[in-house]
């Protein structure tokens, strides 16, 4: 039989934390993985180093995703190092939390800029440039829905993440291509734990049925499938990732 093409992935913010943990997961299934980072240089290189060690294909590259070139020169190093793009996983994103009151134009600016404008220029190269029959995984949030106290501008960013995904889902579908979204619950990683007291993160693990964290694994979990042709008949979809936080 002849050899299938392996998928080309682009993963932004692939350098740690869950983008990390998805850029391997995704590496094991067989898939070229382009692990975008903004600053975190090194780790990237880490995160390559070990797919390739694992006997897989990765490439880091460097654009944030909060400036408008960003999305071209992703989509422009994938296909000139691998032909193409199949696979779009949106995960870059940044939490400023506080209360109406004491949140700075600046704080919410940075939170559009990222979570929202940036996502959409990625969406709107890919629904130009991915490949017939690909796969994007936009990044939400299990904020959405609970309106917490003091993440005001950070849900309201996910928010719009989940409504252009439904948008997508029905626009590029024609081309068999699936546009869905994770959305974590409190997840281990070193932008949630951050500046959160050991009294915080003990109530808000015991306010999970489980009584834990997540663990980025199991998120990757999750985007794998829908990344993969098993999804194939998942399309506009919120997948709230959260132990049954509600």
């Amino acid at each position: 039989m002849p050899n299938t093409p392996s998928p080309i992935a682009i993963i932004t913010g692939g350098s740690r934390g869950i983008g990390a943990a998805i850029a391997e997961r995704l590496a094991t299934d067989g898939v070229v993985v382009v692990v975008n980072y903004a600053r975190a240089e090194q780790a990237a290189a880490q995160v390559v180093h070990r797919i390739e060690a694992a006997g897989g294909r990765a490439l880091a590259v460097q654009a944030d995703v909060a400036d408008p070139a960003s999305a071209m020169v992703l989509f422009d190093a994938a296909e000139q190092a691998f032909g193409g793009v199949d696979i779009l996983v949106n995960n870059a994103g940044t939490m400023a939390l506080g209360a109406f009151a004491e949140l700075s134009d600046a704080d919410v600016a940075r939170q559009f800029e990222v979570n929202v404008a940036g996502p959409f220029r990625t969406l709107r190269e890919a629904a130009r440039r991915l490949r017939h029959g690909g796969r994007i995984v936009n990044f939400s949030s299990s904020v959405v829905g609970l309106y917490q106290p003091r993440y005001g501008a950070y849900a309201a960013t996910k928010a719009a993440v989940e409504a252009m995904t439904h948008v997508l889902a029905k626009e590029l579908a024609p081309r068999g291509i699936t546009v869905n979204a994770v959305a974590p619950g409190p997840t281990e990683t070193e932008m949630f734990l951050g500046g959160k007291s050991d009294e915080q993160l003990r109530a808000m693990a015991a306010a999970n049925p489980f009584g834990r964290f997540g663990q980025p694994q199991e998120i990757a979990d999750v985007v794998a499938f829908l990344a993969s042709p098993a999804a194939g008949w998942v399309n506009g979809q919120v997948l709230r990732v959260n132990g049954g936080v509600v």
